[in-house]
């Protein structure tokens, strides 16, 4: 039986199982013939599709033609090393008529017509043509020209099946639409949807020029531990793991911030790094366990100067990923060419809430307003946590364009310098666009003697339940008291960076495989 067509991929199991099995003989017979396509372990791939595309002025060739004006069959040795084309990729439709066929051959860029005939292959190679099945992977050879139609087209010349597909793809007019198949078999999410392709080489791109804009500054790209005795540099609760080598317990990093900092005391001055970090919590369209963040450090700044050179950076991302800084977003276009605006945290409140903070003196007077506005606090939260609850009830979905806010409660920021006009507050701002925090960014702590103070209190709110508190890390205590200049840091989540500039609704659309449950829980 011939397993030409594709097949929905909620196909009932037993009819997968009865088209498994049709491949699988097919397989079996062509390995009895002694011509198993898994025993192949090259292929000379001289073009991609979009190669073609784009050189085909100089790639075409056009076949002489006979009395009759009939295009003579050239064999592949008379044509023209030059215009000769080898391309590979998987088979994703065909249409046998007679002694001639098409099919679409589909690579990394994009597919291909394919025109396929039995006076160029041969009565047994076409015939292995017409056995072969939507899946298959395929090496070509041939010349390229234009159909009747004005398709750019390959004229094969000679065929070899590369790898035989086993599983039938899901049905080409619905494709692959189920949300939880695509995330769990990416693989194949990646073959039906071209947008899905599209996205994560978007993301490969901001990631590229990322590295691009920063070596521009200077900056020096390092990598820091991941197994790590503290986890700190932020506040989240974090995965546990066992190092059997050592006998000891260990955690997953959280941040990359305490380590980048021991490198600016060492005296590299600008460094960053991107990579994996891990966070024990939910999941939902912003969050993963396991992301990817990025973290830069600046000797001899302040957040001041974070806050010019993240501007910079995403109007450079948008220009060179996007070609506009005009970024449609939903509903929404997001203006990322205009100055961002600026807004301290109090004054947000102040300005989509109504509260102002500046005026508030003590605890008991923060948590009597919190009462009166229904937002919900903890016994041990300060003044500075409740300003930071309603910065997050009542301004966060009202910032769809570019805003920094500045300058948080000194409660929620251990990490941080303090503003020296208010010692309550620190010198840190926030990057919010379309209500998501972007980035987070600080003017660094290097006073060891406060810090320690602070690791104290984080200790203090440990003892107390915090599970997201930090904890005094001594050695990173160590390196402060060597001596660290003063310094500008700042940490980006790539993933909601990408989901924004690619226009993707939740964050497991940037991830290739996002965390998901096991199957059999």
């Amino acid at each position: 039986m011939a397993d030409n067509n594709q097949q929905n991929n909620n196909a009932p199991q037993e009819d997968v199982g009865r088209l498994r099995q049709v491949r699988r003989d097919k397989l079996s017979e062509l390995q009895a013939a002694g011509r198993d396509p898994f025993k192949i372990v090259k292929y000379d791939q001289t073009h991609h599709t979009k190669e073609i595309r784009d050189n085909f002025d100089s790639l075409e060739f056009v076949p002489p033609v006979d009395e009759e004006g009939k295009a003579v069959v050239v064999p592949l040795s008379d044509i023209p090393s030059e215009k000769l084309v080898s391309l590979a990729g998987r088979m994703m439709s065909k249409r046998v008529m007679g002694k001639a066929s098409f099919a679409n051959l589909q690579d990394r860029d994009g597919r291909m017509q394919l025109y396929v005939s039995r006076n160029d292959l041969g009565d047994e190679a076409y015939a292995d043509f017409k056995k072969m099945d939507i899946g298959d992977i395929i090496g070509v050879k041939g010349f390229a020209f234009r159909t009747k139609t004005g398709e750019i087209s390959v004229h094969v010349k000679e065929l070899v099946l590369l790898s035989k597909s086993l599983m039938p793809l899901p049905e080409k007019f619905h494709g692959l639409t189920d949300t939880e198949i695509r995330y769990r078999q990416r693989y194949v999410d990646l073959i039906m949807n071209e947008d899905v392709k599209e996205t994560f080489k978007k993301r490969s791109a901001i990631i590229r020029e990322i590295r691009n804009f920063l070596a521009d500054r200077d900056f020096m790209e390092v990598e820091t531990p991941m197994l790590v005795e503290n986890a700190g540099g932020a506040a989240a609760r974090p995965f546990f793991t066992h190092y059997n080598a050592l006998d000891e317990e260990r955690k997953l990093r959280i941040s990359l911030e305490l380590y980048l900092k021991r490198l600016i005391v060492g005296g590299m001055e600008r460094v960053f790094e991107i990579g994996r970090v891990f966070r024990n919590e939910g999941t939902d369209t912003r969050h993963n366990p396991e992301f990817t963040l990025m973290e830069l450090y600046q000797a001899y700044t302040d957040y001041e100067g974070m806050m010019e050179l993240t501007e910079s950076m995403f109007r450079y991302l948008a220009e060179k990923v996007c070609g506009t800084t005009q970024i449609p977003y939903g509903d929404n276009i997001i203006d990322l060419g205009k100055p961002f605006e600026r807004l301290t945290m109090n004054d947000a409140i102040k300005k989509y809430a109504g509260v102002d903070f500046d005026t508030v003196k003590t605890d008991e007077e923060a948590k009597a307003i919190a009462k009166e506005r229904g937002v919900e606090f903890e016994d041990r939260h300060t003044k500075g946590d409740i300003i930071n609850l309603f910065f997050e009830e009542f301004c966060e979905e009202k910032l769809i364009q570019p805003t920094f806010i500045m300058d948080h409660p000194l409660a929620i920021s251990p990490l941080t310098k303090k503003k020296p006009s208010d010692p309550e507050k620190v010198e840190r701002f926030e990057l919010f666009i379309n209500t998501w925090e972007m980035c987070n960014a600080y003017s660094e702590l290097n006073d060891p003697i406060d810090q320690r103070e602070r690791f104290a209190a984080q200790d203090a709110n440990a003892a107390a339940g915090d599970e997201e508190a930090e904890h005094t890390d001594e050695d990173f205590l160590n390196a402060l008291e060597i001596g660290m200049p003063p310094t500008g840091g700042i940490g980006y989540g790539i993933d909601r960076l990408c989901m924004l500039l690619t226009n993707s609704a939740g964050i497991r659309d940037v991830l290739l495989f996002p965390t998901l449950k096991s199957l059999d829980k």
